[in-house]
């Protein structure tokens, strides 16, 4: 491929990713001679579009396995799809509905067709874009949460919990959608602010002795009271204990208890206990054996348990029965109360509380058998460290888990009703006499199965399945924070239950993409952003780099498209320092003839020092997932040191007449900037393929190329001094040009006072570097040369700059100036100077830490002198 004079991703990326896949580079091997490194995608739900957040995701996931492939590791990078039980069925139903038709219209197995279409659909728009991004995927092992060997898995994991009596059946309290119909998990259910009000009522004693006064947000719930509760040391209610109220308008006689529950100080100290409908209430309930009545349908109507209520609205209930309690005297007040109300995820419905038999997973044990793995070896390591106390909080208060759903989409529950006992049967078939009974309609929550995911997409429950013996446990898993208490966790404690195992060794938490002024992607703000966009418009490795060095972990990250545009210019930088390299390493130069041993410049050494430092730093940090650290790093040495400088030292030996040191420059070249592609290519895979492909190399691609490694007889510590020494004075020359206006076509006369022989040395053996980038109509190094009266002298690392000046510069203005300079490098010293007169300081401060102290004090103390000395030249 010849390279563009413009870096074009459309150009770049397009057909690359099917190339990867057609020679099989990401399919991990059936090879146990390399170490596995195991990374599962969590699923996306099959009910749309992948969002940015997925986009972040998933890059992380890329990055991580692509460096472990190129380290020579047996790398698996999983993909698969969850099938989102309510939400899939939610979007089928209302596609069917625009069509006139119900899901009981056709029956639930040509309503379950219908819905494996859809998924068929959008599995391919998900493949489509995971493409896009260029996720490096084994295909070969793409799984399904709803796949017949995950389907074995969630049934084995069922039926053995319910013979562990970890899995049970019972009545109670569940978040309930009143649209869908069905029970809700946490994570459906969304938090929002509204407002609403304090409803205080008063019921009357039926001995005729008083009121007591209760508030409630829900009035609605009252026609399922069956007690008012107070505490048992309350002075005000303590007689009261024992004594029965009227309940108002269904005038039913409920009792008053005492309870430890109930908080003195907060309203009246008196509240209403309604079973049926809060789960603290049924708690007190369950303790004083209260009666559960449920006034309400399951589409959130209420029923005839409600009196003349029944078949309105809950809210249009709530609105009648406001008035009556006003008309009959028994409202005291009506306070505004601005409060969080659960709605659903799905439907957007209110969250009902409500009593309902249901299948529960019974969480003590396993949750303290995930506690107690945390404090062996085999515990597993959040990064960063804090999330693990998130962990340990959520399970240490962890409640019994609701895990069926009144759906269709789903793993049906192997549990049986015989027909006529009504006896329970558990199993992973059906009886043998299956004509007698009927199996569960309800469906497992998704979570259910996707808790499985690290062990049942690899093989299990065969403990044999090579896979599962080769890749399990994984090693990362890469996710937000916002689910560690509903899927990180349930990974935890069920992987612990079924493998003994923990199911990864390190979870890496990162945070959300968030709009550009920090609020929070939303489709009602209009301020999401799709990732597909971006890549056409800017390409999937400028996206990639943006979300990969954007953040640190655990924390949210903004997104800007001025940032990712920043990065399409970086990537263009190196497109066109790669074209400059190519042109000038030639089409002749072979891998073979990259030969690093002979007489190198004092560029070439510094280059490659510089290199093997990055080499070492983006190892070390990439291994602790510092992904904006790795950014920083990488951006420092290709923009500014192999950029901004090598390449532009390179043209003076490639421009010569020395054929040796011209070859030495295309190895440097060549060398340097395949290292360069390797690093980057966890980051960038589009691009630095692209450029791989035509620099001399060895392997089909950049793919399986093997991760860069430092190579200590490439390290040479004087070429960096030398180099920097250097830099810095042509750095002075121009800065000193810029404040006079002086433009660098324009020749001047130039001075170097060298410290002592051995700057004097370095930098009269590299003045052709300074002839080439200072242009200087005379160039004098010397230890002691004539300074002419009106000069521009800066100090440098050994060294001064001086450019005489005369006729160049306003004399006062540059007395301003190193007046300035002067004054700075004063603050310096007396910064320093502090430091190591602190006896603390120097008593606890590490050696090296002094010792670098101490070259700053010596380091400012002959800057601050050669200034000095000069203003006392021009005050002559």
């Amino acid at each position: 491929m010849l390279m563009d004079t413009k870096y074009n991703p459309k150009l770049v990326e397009e057909g690359r990713y099917q190339k990867w896949l057609d020679a099989e580079l990401f399919k991990a091997e059936d090879n146990d001679d390399k170490e596995p490194f195991t990374i599962v995608i969590p699923p996306p739900n099959v009910t749309g579009k992948l969002h940015i957040g997925h986009a972040w995701d998933t890059t992380l996931q890329d990055i991580i396995t692509r460096m472990k492939r190129m380290q020579g590791y047996n790398t698996l990078y999983l993909p698969g799809m969850d099938h989102a039980g309510i939400a899939t069925q939610a979007k089928v139903e209302a596609k069917l509905r625009e069509e006139g038709i119900s899901r009981h219209d056709i029956g639930r197995a040509k309503f379950l067709e219908h819905t494996m279409a859809w998924k068929e659909e959008y599995a391919e728009t998900i493949r489509a874009q995971w493409a896009k991004m260029g996720l490096g995927l084994d295909y070969s092992r793409e799984r399904f949460t709803l796949d017949e060997g995950l389907s074995d898995a969630v049934k084995r994991v069922f039926v053995d919990m319910y013979n562990k009596g970890l899995i049970y059946r019972g009545e109670r309290i569940i978040n309930w959608d009143p649209a869908a119909r069905t029970a809700l998990s946490d994570i459906e259910v969304v938090h929002e602010e509204v407002e609403g009000a304090f409803y205080h009522m008063n019921y009357p004693l039926t001995d005729g002795s008083g009121m007591i006064e209760i508030a409630t947000t829900r009035p609605e719930t009252m026609l399922g009271d069956t007690a008012v509760v107070v505490h048992p040391e309350d002075a005000r209610y303590k007689k009261m204990i024992g004594k029965t109220v009227l309940l108002p308008i269904l005038e039913r006689e409920i009792p008053i208890i005492g309870d430890d529950y109930v908080d003195m100080d907060f309203g009246t100290g008196a509240m209403k206990v309604t079973p049926a409908h809060d789960p603290n209430d049924f708690e007190i309930g369950n303790r004083h054996d209260l009666p559960r009545i449920n006034v309400m349908n399951e589409d959130g109507t209420m029923n005839d348990k409600a009196g003349k209520y029944a078949g309105l609205d809950r809210f249009d209930c709530r609105k009648q029965l406001v008035k009556d309690l006003e008309d009959s005297g028994v409202m005291v007040k009506i306070e505004k109360h601005v409060h969080q109300v659960g709605h659903s995820e799905r439907s957007g419905a209110v969250v009902e509380p409500y009593l309902s038999t249901q299948w529960f997973v019974k969480m003590a044990p396993l949750a303290e058998q995930s506690l107690d793995n945390q404090k062996t070896d085999d515990r597993i390591d959040f990064v960063p460290p804090r999330f693990e106390n998130t962990f340990n909080r959520w399970m240490e208060g962890i409640h019994d888990w609701c895990i069926s759903r009144q759906l269709w989409w789903g793993h049906q529950i192997p549990a049986w009703y015989h027909k006529e006992t009504g006896e329970v049967y558990v199993g992973e078939t059906a009886p043998e006499d299956s004509d007698n009974w009927t199996q569960d309609e309800d469906v497992l929550d998704t979570w259910f199965s996707s808790a499985l995911w690290p062990f049942s997409t690899l093989g299990w429950p065969d403990a044999e399945a090579a896979d599962f013996k080769r890749f399990y446990p994984t090693n990362v898993l890469v996710t937000g924070y916002d689910i560690i208490f509903f899927w990180v966790a349930r990974m935890i404690f069920q992987g612990l239950e079924f493998t003994e195992r923990r199911p990864f060794n390190e979870v890496l938490i990162h945070g959300l993409v968030r709009a550009e002024d920090g609020r929070k992607m939303s489709k009602s703000l209009g301020n999401g952003v799709d990732p597909m966009d971006v890549i056409d418009q800017y390409g999937a490795d400028a996206l990639r780099y943006f979300l990969a060095t954007g953040s640190t972990p655990g924390q949210d990250l903004r997104y800007s498209t001025e940032k990712v545009e920043a990065n399409w210019n970086f990537i263009n930088k190196i497109w066109n320092a790669s074209r400059f390299s190519l042109m000038n390493i030639g089409d002749d130069f072979t891998v073979e003839d990259i030969n690093l041993d002979g007489k190198k410049s004092v560029a070439d050494k510094w280059i490659l020092t510089r290199l093997n430092e990055t080499i070492e730093e983006v190892t070390r940090l990439a291994d602790k997932y510092e992904f904006g650290e790795v950014g920083r790093s990488l951006y420092n040495f290709i923009w500014d040191d192999f950029c901004d400088w090598y390449i532009e030292m390179s043209k003076i030996p490639m421009n010569g007449d020395d054929a040796e040191a011209k070859q030495m420059t295309r190895s440097v070249l060549a060398y340097t900037l395949d290292q360069i592609m390797r690093m980057m290519h966890p980051f960038m895979p589009f691009v630095t393929e692209a450029i791989w492909q035509n620099l001399p190399h060895e392997g089909e691609s950049i793919v399986t190329a093997s991760w860069p490694v430092v190579l200590p007889e490439l390290t040479d510590a004087a070429s960096k001094h030398e180099m920097e020494q250097l830099m810095e004075i042509i750095r002075a020359v121009r800065t000193s040009r810029s404040e006079v206006n002086t433009p660098m076509s324009k020749e001047i006369p130039m001075l170097i006072k060298a410290n002592n022989e051995e700057h004097l040395n370095n930098i009269d053996a590299n003045r052709h570097y300074l002839e080439r980038f200072c242009n200087p109509s005379s160039l004098e190094i010397a230890l002691s040369p004539d300074v002419p009266e009106k000069a521009m002298t800066t100090a440098v690392y050994g060294a001064e700059v001086i450019l005489p000046l005369e006729g160049l510069i306003d004399m006062d203005k540059e007395r301003e100036r190193l007046n300035k300079e002067l004054e700075k490098w004063q603050k310096e010293l007396d910064r320093v100077n502090g430091k190591l007169a602190n006896e603390k300081f120097v008593s606890k401060a590490p050696e090296k830490v002094i010792n670098e102290e101490k070259e700053k004090q010596a380091l400012y103390t002959e800057r601050y002198n050669a200034v000095k000395e000069r203003l006392e030249q021009l005050k002559a």
